[in-house]
C-alpha cells in the first residue's frame, strides 16, 4: 500500500492511491510504503527516479547495505521496535529514503511511532514543511517510543528484583528466570535499535539536506537522546545479569541446604543402623538376647547414637 502525505492542507491526511495511474503529487512530503507490492515499488521508482530496496535487502546487516547514497538520495535502514507493549518486543527493519523532495519510508510492519507521528501531524499541521522535517519528527517519535519501552522494561526488572531478593525460599525461581530472560532479550533489541539509530544520526548529520541550523540542532538532540538511552540500557543489562547470577546462586544455596539435610540425616542414622545390624545377625550365642534388659538397652543405644552426632553437628554450626 502507498500512502501519501501532502502539505498545503489543514492537516496531513493519508490517502490510499491506485498504482495503475499513480503520479507523484507535487506537494507530497512523505510517501509511506507499507508492505508494498512489486507494482507499487515500480510506480514509486518511476516517479522519483530511484530504486526501492526489497525486504531481503532491508534485512541485510552490513553497514554498506543499511546506510548509503545512491542516485542523489540517502538511504538509511534502522531496526525499529515493534509490539513494545508485549513482554518480548520484536524488531523490524524500516528504510528511510531522503530525497530532494518527499521522504520515502518502506516498512513491512506497523511500529507505533508512525501512528504517534500521524496523531501529532493532525494536531500540528505546521510540521508538514519538508521531507527532512518529516524524517526528523519521525525519528523523534521513534526515540520517544524506545524510551517508553525501556522504562517499561526497567519497571519489570525492578519488580523481578523484588521477588529475587525477598528473602523467600527458591520457590518459583524458574518463572523469575524466564522473566529475566525475556527482559534481557527486550534489552538486547532496544540496544540493537538505538545503536542503528545512532549510526543513522551521524550519517545524516553530514547530509546536505540537513545542512541547516535547526536540522543540525535537532539531529544533535536526537543523537544525545539515543546515547543517554543506550547508557541507561547498559545499566539495565548489568542489573539483569546480576539478578540472574543472584537467582542461580540462591537456587544453589537452597539445593545445598537440602543436600546438607540429607547428608546429616544419613550420617546420624549410621550408628543406629550399625547397632540394629549387629543384633540382627544370626549367631547362636548372643547373651543380650536372653536378658530382659537387652531390648530396652538396644533401643536406648540407638537413640543415643543418633543424638550424639546431631548434637555435635549443631555445635559445629552445620545445622
Amino acid at each position: 500500500m502507498i500512502r501519501v502525505y501532502r502539505s498545503g492542507c489543514t492537516a496531513c491526511e493519508p490517502s490510499t492511491v491506485d498504482v495503475s495511474d499513480w503520479a507523484l503529487p507535487p506537494d507530497a512530503i512523505w510517501i509511506d510504503l507499507i508492505e508494498p507490492t512489486r507494482g507499487e515499488d515500480i510506480a514509486v521508482e518511476k516517479a522519483l527516479g530511484l530504486s526501492i530496496p526489497t525486504r531481503e535487502e532491508m534485512a541485510e546487516l552490513e553497514a554498506s547495505s543499511r546506510i548509503y547514497r545512491e542516485n542523489g538520495a540517502t538511504y538509511a535502514t534502522a531496526d525499529i521496535i515493534t509490539h513494545g507493549d508485549d513482554p518480548l518486543p520484536g524488531v523490524e527493519p524500516v528504510t528511510f529514503v531522503l530525497t530532494d523532495g518527499p521522504l520515502v519510508t518502506i516498512r513491512y510492519a506497523d511500529p507505533k511511532p508512525f501512528a504517534l507521528l500521524i496523531d501529532k501531524l493532525e494536531r500540528e499541521p505546521a510540521l508538514c514543511a519538508s521531507g527532512t522535517d518529516m524524517f526528523l519528527n519521525l525519528m523523534e517519535a521513534v526515540i520517544d517510543r524506545a524510551s517508553d519501552i525501556l522504562s517499561r522494561n526497567v519497571s519489570r526488572v525492578e519488580a523481578i528484583a523484588g521477588h529475587v531478593f525477598s528473602g523467600k525460599k527458591a520457590v518459583g525461581f524458574d518463572k523469575l528466570i524466564t522473566q529475566l530472560g525475556q527482559a534481557q532479550m527486550a534489552n538486547a533489541r532496544i540496544e540493537q535499535s538505538l545503536a542503528g539509530l545512532s549510526r543513522i544520526f551521524a550519517f545524516i548529520g553530514v547530509d546536505e539536506r540537513a545542512d541547516t541550523d535547526d536540522a543540525r540542532a535537532h539531529l544533535r538532540s536526537l543523537s544525545r537522546d539515543a546515547e543517554s538511552l543506550m547508557a541507561h540500557n547498559h545499566s539495565v543489562a548489568a542489573s539483569i545479569n546480576f539478578q540472574l547470577s543472584a537467582a542461580l546462586g540462591l537456587i544453589n544455596i537452597e539445593q545445598s541446604s537440602i543436600i546438607k539435610i540429607f547428608s546429616v540425616a544419613a550420617v546420624a542414622l549410621l550408628p543406629p543402623t550399625l547397632i540394629a545390624s549387629i543384633y540382627g545377625m544370626n549367631f547362636e550365642f548372643m547373651p543380650e538376647l536372653s536378658q530382659p534388659w537387652g531390648y530396652p538397652v538396644a533401643l536406648v543405644a540407638m537413640v543415643v547414637s543418633v543424638m550424639v552426632p546431631l548434637a555435635w553437628f549443631k555445635r559445629q554450626g552445620w545445622l
